[in-house]
């Protein structure tokens, strides 16, 4: 992830999906070498000079004005998600030598979504590797995996690499393409934000070379910050599930997120599911504390029991 290609292969995209015309100029018709806009007429709408424009699309200088800036997101339409990225993309430090350290989680934070009981949560970091989940996040998300991983940093589940290789996740959204581009988005933001973040370097190359269709969606370069969002889930205990999900930012963790999980009151079937869910870990969990089997297997012999009545 070089920051000059990043910024530069961002600016391209983002030009070639204008036409002249889209932002009134006249097309005098003719094959174009380029799609999209050219840099000369992005210069001229911005009103920079091309050869300055040019060396904020190669990376060569890291000086330039909110006003510049500000006049090239408004020629390429950028959405705010979008001009964040531009901004922390042309605006990037020098490289840092030390490696960060291993992302700690607060025991108070964990207590929190450990008592939202009824409520799917979890807690992910910058590079999108859960930290903690609750009991009802787990089971929603990931009960084929143990439940204690998040604790150890070496099998912390990460969520990127759920989506692109675990073939529980793929079945689990039925719009598993939009929730793959949105994980690329975030992956994107984050690694404007965190440019030399040498763990989150090394997931995005191992993705795009273990995931084809995550080097093809990394490549389009979206970039939004995914802070909600309504998804249906396929669930192999309780079945179709429509949720919200809110991403909330940790102020005093830097680049953690907690994600919280419900449904709307009106629709009775997933609040149901859900509840459906919840009924079945805690019969689980009961079974446990009694000496009966593993909870997750129990969870599953639970949920195909209640889904059989």
């Amino acid at each position: 992830m070089e920051p000059r290609t990043e910024l530069g292969e961002f600016l391209r995209s983002r030009r070639a999906r204008l036409r002249p015309e889209d932002v009134g100029l006249v097309s005098h018709g003719g094959r174009r070498r380029v799609p999209g806009l050219r840099r000369e007429e992005l210069s001229m709408l911005a009103g920079v000079s091309v050869a300055y424009y040019t060396r904020i699309e190669q990376g060569q200088t890291r000086g330039a004005s909110d006003a510049v800036l500000d006049a090239i997101a408004r020629v390429l339409r950028l959405t705010d998600d979008e001009r964040t990225y531009l901004y922390n993309q042309a605006r990037q430090r020098p490289r840092m030598l030390r490696r960060p350290r291993p992302e700690q989680l607060r025991p108070a934070v964990r207590a929190m979504i450990e008592a939202f009981g009824r409520v799917p949560a979890l807690v992910i970091d910058r590079r999108a590797d859960v930290l903690a989940w609750n009991r009802l996040g787990h089971a929603l998300l990931a009960g084929h995996l143990p439940f204690l991983a998040p604790r150890s940093e070496r099998e912390r589940p990460n969520l990127g690499r759920l989506v692109f290789l675990d073939p529980h996740m793929r079945d689990l959204y039925v719009d598993w393409r939009g929730k793959a581009r949105d994980a690329v988005a975030y992956l994107r933001m984050s690694a404007a934000r965190y440019p030399h973040d040498p763990r989150l370097t090394e997931l995005i190359g191992a993705l795009t070379v273990l995931s084809p269709e995550f080097g093809g969606l990394w490549a389009a370069h979206p970039v939004r910050e995914c802070a909600h969002s309504v998804r249906e889930y396929r669930h192999p205990l309780v079945g179709s599930l429509h949720l919200r999900d809110e991403l909330l930012w940790l102020p005093d963790d830097e680049g953690q997120r907690m994600v919280i999980y419900g449904p709307d009151a009106d629709d009775p079937p997933t609040v149901a599911a859900l509840a459906l869910l919840a009924d079945t870990i805690e019969q689980a969990q009961a079974q446990a504390q009694a000496g009966g089997p593993d909870p997750g297997a129990a969870a599953g012999t639970a949920g195909r029991r209640l889904l059989a009545t």
